[in-house]
C-alpha cells in the first residue's frame, strides 16, 4: 500500500519586502528595517508613477494593497516609504531559499519566486513527523536568511496551498481530508485558488457565497454559469480534489515562449486573442527558425490583482505551425480564464522534438500545407525586412493592446 502524499507549500511572507530589508540590513546593520514601518516596494515616489508591488504590516493598517497606483497608496498614507524593486537582490534570496527547500526534498516545483511546493512522501521518514519538520524548515529560513515563511502540509498542491494561506506571518499550517469542512469549507468564495474576480461574482449571484457552498452545488448547474472544464476544475477544488504531481514549472532551454504585460488591463475574450496571436507568432518563428517542433502549448496568464495561473494542452502531433499553436492557445484561455482583467499574457511550446524526427500526419490537409508554406515565406521576408514589413490587419488598429511583438522572446 502506497502512503499518503504529503506536500509542503512555502511561501515567503510579504517576498519583495522583505527581501528589501534583508538585503538593507546585511549593507547596514543599524539601517531601519523597513518591514517595522508603513513601507512598499515598487514605482518612484518621486514621480508618484507605478504600482505597489509589495507592502509591509503596518501599511495595510492603511488599507494599502498589493497592485494599487503608488499615487493611491500615498493618499492613504502620505508618510509612506517607498523604495524601488531590485529584481536582482529578490532572486538572489529566491535562490537562497530553494537550496534550503533542496535538502529536504529531490521532488520541488518553484511555483513562483516566492513559493514552492515539496513533495515530502518519500523523504519524510527521513527528517521526523510532519509538522516538526515543517516548523524547521520555517526556522532555518529565518535564522539563515533573515525572512519569514508560511508552511502549509496537506495530501495535495491545492490544500496545501490553501493552508499556507491561512494565519500570517512566520506560521505552519495543516489541512488534510478530515480537517477540509472546518477549516476551507467556511471561507469566502474568492478564497479558493483559481476563483478570479468575474466567477466570484457570477457564483454569488446564484447564493454561492462559501467554498462549502461550491462543494455542495450540482455541479451540472455550473457548467451552464462557468464552462465545463472550469466548473470541473473548481468543483474539484472546492472538495479538496487535486491529483497534480510535484514537478519542475520551468525546466531552462526545455521550451519556447513570450510573454507580454499589457498597455491596459483586458477583460474581453477578443482582445486576449489579439494578445495571443502576437505571442504565437514570435514562438512560431523561432521554433521554425531553429527546426524544432512543440508537442506542448502552455497559455499563462496574470490578473490585475497579480494573481498568476497556467494551463496546457498536449497536441495530437508536433507542430511549428503558428495557426496551430495559436488555435490551441485560445481554446487553452476559454477553459481556463474566468473573465477576471488581465496584465500579462504568456504563451509558451514545450515538450522540444527535432523537426525531421516527427511522425507525419497522414491527414493533413492542403490548406494546412498551404498554411506553413506561407509561414515559411512570412518568416523569410521578415528576416530580410524587418519585422514589421508583414503585419497581420488585425495589428493596424488605433487602439491595439499590446504593440506587434518583435522580441525574440526567451527560452524557458
Amino acid at each position: 500500500m502506497e502512503p499518503q502524499r504529503l506536500i509542503f507549500h512555502i511561501d515567503v511572507n510579504s517576498a519583495f519586502l522583505s527581501w528589501e530589508s534583508v538585503y538593507r540590513l546585511e549593507k547596514d546593520p543599524k539601517a531601519l528595517d523597513l518591514r517595522t514601518i508603513p513601507s512598499a516596494v515598487g514605482g518612484d515616489a518621486a514621480s508618484r508613477h507605478g504600482i505597489v508591488l509589495a507592502k509591509s504590516t503596518p501599511a495595510k493598517k492603511f488599507g494599502i494593497t498589493t497592485g494599487e497606483p503608488i499615487v493611491q497608496a500615498l493618499k492613504k498614507c502620505p508618510g509612506l516609504t517607498v523604495v524601488p524593486a531590485n529584481f536582482q537582490i529578490y532572486t538572489e534570496k529566491s535562490r537562497q531559499l530553494m537550496a534550503i527547500l533542496s535538502d529536504y526534498t529531490p521532488d520541488i516545483e518553484k511555483f513562483s519566486i516566492d513559493e514552492a511546493f515539496l513533495d515530502m512522501t518519500s523523504t519524510i521518514h527521513l527528517f521526523g513527523p510532519p509538522l516538526t519538520v515543517a516548523n524547521q524548515i520555517r526556522e532555518r529560513v529565518l535564522s539563515e536568511l533573515g525572512f519569514t515563511v508560511n508552511v502549509g502540509l496537506a495530501p495535495n498542491k491545492l490544500l496545501a496551498k490553501m493552508a499556507s494561506d491561512f494565519k500570517k506571518p512566520n506560521l505552519c499550517h495543516t489541512l488534510f481530508a478530515d480537517e477540509i469542512a472546518k477549516k476551507m469549507w467556511p471561507l469566502p468564495i474568492g478564497e479558493l485558488f483559481f476563483v478570479g474576480h468575474s466567477a466570484k461574482n457570477k457564483m454569488k449571484s446564484i447564493g454561492i457565497h462559501t467554498i462549502g457552498d461550491l462543494a455542495a452545488c450540482d455541479v451540472n448547474y455550473l457548467k451552464h454559469l462557468l464552462g465545463e472544464k472550469y466548473a470541473l476544475l473548481i468543483h474539484d477544488y472546492a472538495c479538496g480534489i487535486d491529483n497534480s504531481p510535484v514537478g519542475e514549472r520551468d525546466p531552462i532551454y526545455k521550451g519556447y515562449g513570450n510573454s507580454t504585460t499589457l498597455s491596459r488591463d483586458i477583460d474581453d475574450y477578443d482582445a486576449a486573442r489579439q494578445v495571443l496571436l502576437s505571442l504565437c507568432e514570435t514562438v512560431g518563428a523561432r521554433l521554425r527558425h531553429d527546426h524544432v517542433l512543440c508537442d506542448c502549448v502552455c497559455v499563462e496568464i496574470k490578473d490585475w490583482d497579480f494573481h498568476s495561473q497556467s494551463h496546457q494542452t498536449t497536441l495530437n502531433n508536433p507542430t511549428d505551425s503558428t495557426a496551430i499553436i495559436y488555435e490551441h492557445a485560445c481554446k487553452l484561455l476559454k477553459e481556463f480564464w474566468d473573465g477576471t482583467p488581465l496584465r500579462l499574457i504568456g504563451v509558451r511550446a514545450t515538450k522540444i522534438t527535432e523537426d525531421g524526427y516527427s511522425q507525419l500526419s497522414l491527414f493533413e490537409s492542403e490548406q494546412s500545407r498551404k498554411m506553413k508554406e506561407m509561414e515559411k515565406a512570412v518568416d523569410h521576408i521578415r528576416n530580410k525586412f524587418g519585422m514589421d514589413s508583414v503585419m497581420r490587419a488585425s495589428f493596424l488598429k488605433e487602439d491595439k493592446i499590446v504593440e506587434h511583438v518583435t522580441g525574440k522572446g526567451k527560452h524557458l
